[in-house]
């Protein structure tokens, strides 16, 4: 057995609001806000415990503990942990709140509140003794300085940020003389979030949770069972990888079972959504592996309006081999199309809607309608269009088609500077075809925000017959065990302001580190 007075330093989390941008967090020595949702998630992160009889302890600076108005400290149901360097405050020395020689009524800390020297000493203290067995979670809660310590610290697990945003007819309205510093991206990666929400006077908050590397592996690799406090999971702060695998589980569980065209059988839900953030990662699943290479690929080749298959085999990717075979083009009344001529497929119909479709060598240049150049056009010159739209979807053509789009419509949307994109998708396969669709309009969304000088805002998965394969149920209940990763971001490169300019090597996708591949046999 471990001997629980020996000290160690505890891994604690710092909890923190401040301005987005710039990382405001007061001013003339106060909070320049009052959001009563923030500090009912303050109160409801750091107070709530997993398991009964214990409590959480709060790290503060003297400087914080002073600007919190008398009547609320110490923090109830809390350990209070205040950090005073220069002997300002002092701790009581009796039961009764008696103070020591050195102290005053107004500097002598009740005798609940530990007082310790530095951060490490508290750490140290909180790691020994009774504190070691009795407190579940430490957090740091402030001021600046301690803010930049501890997220210096090796110890530190994540950082949980409640970004402020001021209300947009008065953007100077929480203007602060005091900031903590930037996140290091190095250091910590975006793991969870809930949506934004407004409070008092037309303010948002939103919460982002940000785990630390683990030092041994050099991975984001902290479970989010460790990085969330059940405070902040109780307030929709979670992966967004979650919607994805909650559905699986749902439609495994609960879903009807139904033939389908292939023969194979599924198990399926209808009318399902999911929203993704593209503003600080982008959705490339993590619980499996997912080929980037092959997702970029096709959309590439999907923009270039272009339906030969043997183009994507050529660059070693096979995810229309299937639909391409001479078999398969036999069996659908294609005969006469030459082996990988997969029709006027989505491609064709963004770049040429409506045009007559021979075969894959023909030159379509002109016919047709460009419906990608349209939508370019349109949200940088009249962004506020709701008729911004592009479809896939053409019943005159569909006999001539391979395979009917099951990705067959979007919108986009552009507020605030960024462009969103909402799809629908009549047919959706769980395990194999989703998580390449989700980031495939990904980064579809930000290419054209690039083009049309926006940022990118959210991703918007609307689908229909949402089926999980028979074949795919026992792969699928072992991707649910492995625990989503942080996202990874996309880097585009920024000389490149033309759709039809993009090459495979402008995208870079960093920090990518997902479970391993998963086997799961396309059915077709």
């Amino acid at each position: 057995m471990s001997d629980a007075s020996a000290p160690t330093t505890r891994p604690f989390q710092v909890v923190v609001a401040a301005t987005k941008g710039d990382m405001g967090i007061g001013l003339d020595g106060a909070l320049p806000w009052r959001l009563p949702k923030d500090m009912a998630y303050f109160k409801s992160v750091t107070a709530t415990v997993a398991e009964p009889g214990k409590r959480n302890a709060v790290i503060m600076g003297r400087k914080t503990w002073e600007s919190i108005p008398a009547k609320f400290r110490p923090l109830p149901g809390r350990l209070n942990v205040v950090l005073s360097k220069s002997g300002a405050l002092v701790e009581s020395t009796g039961s009764e709140n008696a103070a020591p020689a050195n102290g005053t009524p107004s500097n002598v800390l009740p005798p609940s509140v530990l007082l310790q020297p530095s951060l490490e000493a508290a750490l140290a203290t909180l790691g020994a003794g009774e504190h070691a067995e009795n407190v579940e979670k430490i957090f740091v809660v402030g001021g600046a300085q301690v803010y930049a310590e501890a997220m210096a610290s090796p110890a530190c697990q994540a950082v949980h940020i409640t970004e402020v945003t001021p209300p947009k007819d008065t953007p100077d309205a929480f203007k602060c003389d005091t900031h903590m510093p930037p996140v290091d991206m190095e250091k910590f990666k975006l793991y969870a979030s809930a949506p934004p929400v407004n409070e008092k006077e037309g303010a948002k908050i939103q919460f982002l949770s940000y785990v630390a590397k683990d030092a041994a592996t050099g991975k984001f690799r902290i479970p989010g069972s460790v990085s969330l406090p059940p405070g902040a999971v109780a307030n929709g702060v979670r992966h967004e990888e979650l919607q994805y695998l909650d559905l699986i589980r749902d439609i495994i569980e609960s879903g009807n079972v139904k033939g389908d065209r292939t023969g194979t059988g599924t198990i399926s839900k209808f009318g399902t959504s999911m929203r993704f953030d593209l503003r600080r990662s982008f959705p490339l699943l993590t619980t499996k592996r997912v080929f980037w290479r092959g997702v970029a690929e096709e959309l590439l080749w999907f923009v270039g309006g272009r339906t030969n298959a043997k183009e994507l085999q050529d660059k070693d990717i096979h995810i229309w081999d299937g639909n391409g075979s001479r078999e398969y083009l036999d069996s659908v009344g294609l005969s006469h199309r030459e082996e990988q001529d997969l029709g006027p497929v989505y491609g064709f119909q963004w770049r040429h809607f409506g045009a007559e479709y021979t075969d894959m060598h023909a030159n379509y240049d002109g016919k047709g309608v460009d419906q990608l150049a349209e939508v370019i056009d349109k949200i940088k010159n009249n962004p506020n269009d709701r008729r911004i739209l592009l479809t896939a979807w053409n019943p005159a053509a569909l006999k001539e088609m391979a395979l009917p789009p099951c990705h067959m419509f979007c919108q986009f949307y552009v507020a605030n500077g960024e462009l969103s994109c909402q799809m629908y998708q009549r047919s959706c396969d769980m395990g194999l075809g989703v998580p390449f669709n989700i980031a495939s309009y990904s980064l579809l969304t930000c290419m054209i925000a690039q083009v049309c000088g926006l940022k990118p805002g959210d991703f918007v998965h609307v689908m229909g017959d949402t089926h999980v394969y028979s074949n795919h149920v026992e792969p699928l209940k072992k991707q649910l065990l492995c625990e989503p990763r942080p996202f990874p971001t996309l880097k585009i490169n920024p000389a490149k302001t033309d759709i039809d300019s993009f090459e495979f090597s402008d995208f870079t996708i960093e920090g990518y580190d997902p479970h391993p591949k998963i086997e799961m046999k396309m059915a077709v």
